[in-house]
């Protein structure tokens, strides 16, 4: 018996609706459980340009897929800055003496020493200032702070508040020296690889992470600039990592895995690996072993 027309378009009319739904369902589901987290990072540049969070970030997304790291390389105190003004759901930063207050006004909650390094005064192979051969890193400041007034050097300043000019700074005072507004002290008001490119090209003196220093270096961008004085109680770099306080849902979840692995055994590992081939040695130190001391070193930087 042939079907009636119209019970024959009911009837297709109810298949074409089953399979939307399906299709649709489909999508959601597929749509729902391979969507991306973005966890946006305010990190220092001197993990950003030496690649090493590049690096951590690739061996966390083969274990946990569905992610992505943003990350915002600016200085150590602007990293904070935008924590506070929850541009940020983590940070990795290396100024103790900033960490303490953001950690004191409630921004930045659970916290973790990851690694270290040294940081380096570099300079001209010529070392008008004889640097090399300063008893200590406020002595080495005093020479460059002498020849500069001579008019025979030039120190190049980063200028922007990252841990790196925090630093600085901090030894000038210590020297009791002020250098700003002197013609022969410069700020770039830029990150650390900047000012080692304008350093080299007035073969000036500046202080920088050995990290950045020496990965531009392997990449024959500073040929000028040489290590002219390092000190590991007097110039030791912490790195710390955090989770915004702000930061929730499935962006904080995710955040705080990455840090678990960062700090894990596996991304200590990768740390203690990641070195420039060139010279042998390793960009940054895993804390294995030495945090407790680290932690010491981080409450002493912090006072100032």
């Amino acid at each position: 018996m042939a079907v009636p027309g119209v019970y024959m378009n009911k009837i297709i009319v109810a298949v074409l609706t089953v399979i939307i739904a399906v299709v649709l369902a489909s999508v959601l589901y597929v749509g729902y459980y391979s969507r991306e987290i973005h966890v946006r990072v305010a990190t220092t540049t001197s993990l950003y340009a030496t690649g090493l969070l590049d690096y951590l970030a690739e061996a966390f997304e083969e274990k946990r897929s569905g992610v992505v790291f943003d990350f915002i390389p600016v200085g150590s105190g602007e990293a904070l800055r935008r924590a506070a003004n929850g541009d940020a759901c983590m940070v990795f930063v290396h100024a103790p003496s900033l960490e303490k207050k953001y950690i004191e006004q409630g921004v930045l909650d659970e916290g973790h020493i990851f690694a270290y390094n040294y940081f380096v005064i570099v300079g001209p192979s010529s070392d008008p200032a004889n640097v090399s051969r300063a008893s200590s890193v406020i002595d080495a400041f005093k020479r460059i702070y002498r020849v500069g007034e001579e008019g025979k050097a030039l120190f190049i300043s980063r200028g922007d508040n990252s841990g790196t000019h925090v630093r600085e700074l901090s030894i000038w005072a210590r020297a009791g020296l002020n250098p700003r507004g002197r013609s022969w002290y410069l700020e770039t008001g830029s990150g650390m690889g900047e000012t080692l490119l304008v350093a080299n090209e007035k073969k000036a003196y500046t202080l920088s992470d050995i990290g950045t220093y020496l990965k531009y270096k392997k990449d024959g961008r500073i040929p000028y600039l040489t290590i002219l004085y390092t000190n590991d109680s007097e110039l030791i770099n912490i790195y710390s990592v955090y989770i915004v306080k702000s930061c929730s849902g499935s962006e904080r979840k995710m955040a705080e895995e990455f840090m678990k692995f960062v700090i894990g055994e596996v991304g200590q590992k990768l740390i203690s690996e990641y070195k420039v081939k060139e010279y042998g040695v390793r960009l940054f130190n895993p804390v294995n072993g030495r945090l407790e001391l680290l932690r010491s070193l981080w409450v002493k930087l912090s006072e100032g």
